[in-house]
């Protein structure tokens, strides 16, 4: 599944520096505004424990992990929305994406460049859900000129209620609130993902601190936590400088002991990654045989067939039935067979909603 996070903030707040630590790709990291003008794409690799313990027990000849793409966008800027600083074509590359992680500069540096030369995460965060709200509101304002008419004078029910929704949103974001924190129904949301709201898209802050606060955070990071609780949102805390020093290490060993230094059990980067997967509300099935172990990437609550159809879709297509075991079934007893000896391997139908962790095996006929 093709899905994609996009990092955004203001410029100068570690952004492209992040991008670094999570992909294999290079976005150039500079102290200037606009260092990053076309958007950098990298596929980051979902750290799961649970594959290597089914490769250890399969031996297979190949281990596939599941991957998301990451989306390092150029900094936005006030007037983002009005084109300001190519603000256009960057707010079309969100549009773009499925989420959003939102770099919040947590630290103090002389030698870096504050683009409103003061740091205040709180004010940085206002001013980029701002320019999101605007181009929200001018999306939707287009809208309601396309349904009013309609709605207002024929009998068109429908027409009615988009225009009830979209009167809704509008006084809305003209209040300075983003789409994501109003609360719809089934028929409602399906409409207002429709409109491919930049606001809507689910949020994750990443607050970028010094290296000493990589373990606790600062007095900056919290005052963004308590700010955002009323979100929900999730805030991660990151020393992205000093998780750049670490993706530099060769070895496992040698990270293992620059963490253990910083008093971190893992990198920060691993956190933020699993994060990430969450917020795009997915969850991991695998497949396990001698050819390859692989981990899948579906969103939560699809059923047997639509994760077969992941594979391929003649799976899903000729779909018969599904064997399944679960992750910790099959890890405790060693193997499929065992895990089949001791009853723990069940048959599954179409109706089946997948467990996240699942190893799954497809019968199907084309």
């Amino acid at each position: 599944m093709a899905l994609k996070c996009g990092i955004v903030g203001l410029p100068n707040v570690g952004k492209s520096t992040l991008f670094n630590c999570l992909s294999n790709a290079k976005a150039q990291a500079a102290n200037f505004p606009f260092c990053t003008i076309e958007p950098n794409v990298g596929t980051i690799t979902v750290p799961d424990e649970r594959l290597q313990r089914l490769a250890e027990l399969v031996n297979p000849k190949q281990i596939v992990p599941t991957t998301v793409e990451i989306v390092d966008i150029a900094g936005l800027v006030k007037g983002a929305s009005q084109g300001e600083g190519l603000g256009n074509q960057f707010l079309g590359n969100i549009r773009e994406c499925d989420a959003i992680i939102h770099v919040l500069r947590c630290f103090q540096d002389d030698n870096i460049t504050h683009v409103d030369g003061s740091v205040d995460p709180i004010r940085d965060k206002e001013v980029i859900d701002t320019e999101l709200q605007f181009k929200d509101l001018e999306t939707v304002e287009k809208q309601i000129s396309r349904v009013e008419k309609i709605a207002k004078v024929g009998q068109d029910k429908d027409a009615k209620k988009k225009y009830e929704i979209l009167q809704s949103l509008k006084n809305h974001l003209g209040q300075g609130k983003s789409a994501r924190l109003l609360d719809w129904n089934e028929d409602e949301f399906e409409f207002v993902q429709s409109l491919f709201l930049l606001t809507q898209k689910p949020v994750l802050y990443v607050c970028n601190v010094e290296e000493s606060n990589a373990k606790t955070g600062n007095e900056l990071s919290k005052r963004v936590e308590k700010e955002l609780s009323a979100e929900k949102a999730e805030v991660l805390v990151v020393a992205v400088a000093i998780e750049a020093e670490i993706a530099t290490l060769e070895t496992y060993e040698e990270r293992s002991l620059f963490l253990q230094d910083l008093g971190l059990d893992e990198p920060g980067v691993a956190k933020l990654i699993l994060a990430a997967y969450r917020l795009l509300n997915l969850q991991t099935y695998f497949t396990a045989g001698e050819k390859e172990v692989r981990a899948w990437t579906i969103r939560k609550g699809m059923t047997a067939p639509q994760a077969a159809g992941v594979i391929h879709t003649d799976f899903e297509r000729g779909f018969i039935r599904a064997e399944v075991i679960a992750f910790d079934d099959y890890s405790h007893f060693g193997s499929e067979a065992a895990a089949r000896d001791h009853g723990k391997l069940r048959v599954e139908g179409k109706e089946y909603v997948v467990a996240d962790g699942d190893v799954m095996h497809f019968r199907f006929n084309v």
